[in-house]
Parts: structure tokens; sequence; C-alpha cells
């Protein structure tokens, strides 16, 4: 087994690896904004050509083989055959993203609004409603509420249940194909199969489909999680049937060439507090997740692994007790989400992948020895023992220093007592 991947694996059984594993670019949550990969890639010296936008919706740069070695990286990923706005990552052409010349899909179609906004649409399809804008001055898109008038006594959670089907054969080798290469890489690997995150208001608006039906509007989904709560769990119901199914079909085709799943994005915490209390969590989405999780501890070797932003302390014990192994991104700078009280109630139980570095103030706007004292005390409160993926909280943003971001890596390193470059 290579050094990374036997580093991951120890880190995911709370064994003290021989160092923190890292990793950038192994999920659309821990990855790093376009414009950053083409600058750490002219930092590195590295050949100069576009950077592929292998996630459109957040403008995620692939990072590839060369720069993850440069950068020290001990993770790659497993990403769905179709982005966010639902078209394939398949012959790849040139765009000019405000001045940057990136790679994107063929199937990447926009307009341009009088006021510069940049407007994209579902399945490449310029005819359809555009599902994503990217304001003037933004760096990735929002999605487009695309939501017809609710009629209460119309309802019908079917219309919610659009996107949920049985995998096609095409998907099933891509992942397969992707699963093989990713783990002769040598490294750990973190893949996203989709198809389990109930309740991500990333996805309830539907950004993939043309004419998505339902409750599709954010706000009014927020509310249906309280006054039409047997709504929603029908909807969850049939993922779940269907997620599960599709996990099986993945699982037998692949195997355990990766080491750790993204089952579910749901946030469930904001700055302060809390979208829901306990209880409810318990009630609508423990039932969920502990299916999913249940099924993938007895029928493989794979971590699950789960987001949510916010402060999320209060609902820790939960997310173990319904099988997630893997908590990011560990955004310490919201309320209660101390690093020193974190690592010492559930530093056994979780692995904590995320919380080296705050990409909102200390990463953008910190000087970079700031950055090297915060990633060192991070390193050193969730390292000890096991149980520490180092990434920053949440993916690194279009803006960030690149002499910021390489002062990240160095402290990590030196944590580590490698070095990777001068």
């Amino acid at each position: 087994m290579q050094a990374a991947r036997k580093r991951l694996l120890d880190t995911l059984s709370h064994r003290t690896p021989d160092r923190i594993p890292i990793d950038f670019g192994g999920s659309a949550v821990t990855g790093v904004h376009v414009s950053c990969v083409a600058a750490l890639r002219d930092h590195f010296g590295l050949e100069r050509r576009p950077v592929m936008v292998h996630e459109p919706y957040q403008m995620l740069g692939l990072i590839e083989d060369d720069l993850r070695v440069a950068m020290g990286l001990d993770v790659t990923g497993v990403f769905p055959r179709k982005t966010m706005f639902g078209f394939a990552n398949t012959l790849w052409r040139e765009w000019d993203f405000r001045g940057l010349t990136v790679l994107v899909s063929n199937e990447f179609r926009t307009t341009v609004e009088p006021s510069g906004d940049i407007l994209i649409y579902p399945e490449g399809d310029l005819s359809a409603p555009p599902s994503g804008r990217m304001p003037l001055g933004s760096a990735f898109f929002d999605t487009i509420v695309r939501q017809p008038e609710i009629v209460e006594n119309e309802l019908n959670a079917e219309d919610n249940c659009e996107e949920f089907s049985l995998i096609e054969d095409e998907d099933l080798a891509h992942f397969k194909s992707s699963a093989e290469t990713a783990q002769a890489s040598g490294c750990g690997v973190l893949a996203t199969f989709g198809g389990t995150a109930f309740g991500d208001i990333a996805l309830v608006p539907a950004p993939f489909l043309k004419n998505p039906k339902g409750i599709r509007d954010i706000a009014e989904w927020y509310m249906s999680t309280a006054s039409r709560q047997d709504y929603v769990h029908k909807i969850f119901e049939r993922q779940c049937e269907v997620g599960i199914a599709n996990l099986a079909r993945i699982h037998a085709a692949i195997g355990d060439a990766v080491d750790a799943v993204f089952l579910c994005g749901t946030d469930f915490g904001t700055q302060t507090s809390q979208f829901c209390s306990v209880k409810t969590l318990r009630n609508l989405w423990f039932p969920y997740y502990k299916a999913v999780n249940d099924w993938v501890h007895a029928n493989t070797t794979w971590k699950c692994f789960k987001h949510s932003c916010g402060s999320v302390e209060k609902f820790l014990e939960t997310f173990i007790e319904a099988g997630f192994d893997i908590i990011n991104p560990v955004q310490c700078s919201a309320a209660g989400m101390d690093p020193k009280s974190l690592k010492s109630k559930y530093g056994d139980r979780l692995v904590f992948w995320g919380g080296g570095v705050d990409t909102q103030k200390t990463l953008p706007f910190g000087t970079p020895e700031q950055v090297r004292g915060e990633v060192l005390g991070r390193c050193e409160v969730f390292g000890t023992g096991g149980g520490f993926v180092f990434d920053s909280i949440h993916n690194i943003q279009a803006g960030t220093p690149v002499e910021n971001i390489v002062a990240m890596l160095n402290a990590v390193h030196e944590f580590n007592g490698v070095t990777i470059y001068a």
C-alpha cells in the first residue's frame, strides 16, 4: 500500500499516522477555486496550461497529479459524471473567465446579461430557463429558483423525487474507471456518488433539471421541514430507497477502491445557531442517515463523510449515532465550535476533516505569518492521536493570496516535519 493511502486509512481508523494527511481537491467541499489553482501552478513553476473547471457551480479547479505532488497532498477524489448543472464534463474547450482562460465542458453554455451577470443553463440547453447566475464581481454561480406557484392541495411528493432514479450504466462505468484511476495514484480516495444528500439546499432547487417541479424555493423548503414533515418524509423515503440501491450497484462495480464516501452536504448550522432543533433532526433526517450509513458499514469498508457548515456541536452526538465517521468542514469560528472542546469530546469517535484554517478571515485576509500560526495551532489540537485530515474550512475561495495558501501548506509540512519544497 502506498504511504499516502495508508496515512489516510490510519487516520480514519483513529490510529496515529506517520503524519497528518492533507486534502485539497478531493471533493466539492474541500476544493480550490479555479483562479487559485492557476496561481498555484504558476507558483510551483508547473507547465502553464488552462485549468479544468470540474465543478462549475462553485468554479472549482481540478488539481492534477503534478500539482498534487507539488502541494504534498494525500487524497484524491472520485466525482460524478455529471455536474451540478446536469451536463457531463466532456470535450473540454477554452473559456474566458473574466480574463482567465480556463477549460470547461463543451456542454457548459452561458449567456451574458447587459449588467455583466453570467447565466448558465441546465444540461447546457440554451432554450431552457437558466438555472444559475454569476453576478458581476462574483466568482461562482448562485442558483436561480424556478418554482411554479404552490397550490397546497395539489402538492405531490413525487414531484420532488424526479431526480432520484437508479444509476445508469454510463455513470456506473464512469465511477468504476474513476475509482480505479484514483486507487492507482497511491493516494487515499474520497468518493462522491450523489443521491444521498437529504434536503441539501444546494440541490433542492435542482439546477440540473430544466423544469423542476414540487417545492424548489429554499425558504419554502425550510418552512416545509417544519410545516410539511409528512411530505418531506415521503421524499426522503424514496431517496433513501434509491440511494441504497445505487450504492449497492456502485460497490459491486468498484469494491473497496475508495476509502471514504461523501454522503451528505446538508447544512444544519449558521454562524451563531442552528437551522433546526435536535428533535427535528432526529425525527426528520436521522432515520435515513442511519439507514444509509448502516448499509455502508455492513457491506463495505468505506467511511461515511458528513458535511455541515456552521454551529453544529449540538448535533454531533446524533451524527455519531447515525453512523457518520467523518465531520467536515469543522467551522471553528462558529458558536460552540472550539477546537479543543471538539477534540476532547468527540475526537475518539469522529474524524475531523477540515478546521485547519479559517477561510472567512485568516486565509484570505491575514498575513502569511498569521496563517502559519493558526495552522500550527489547529494541527497541534486536532492532530493529537490521529483522526484529523488537514483541510481548510470549506473551499479556498477566489481572491485568496497565493502566498497565504503556500504559507498554509508550508505550515502543515512544518508540523509534519517534512520538506516538500523551498
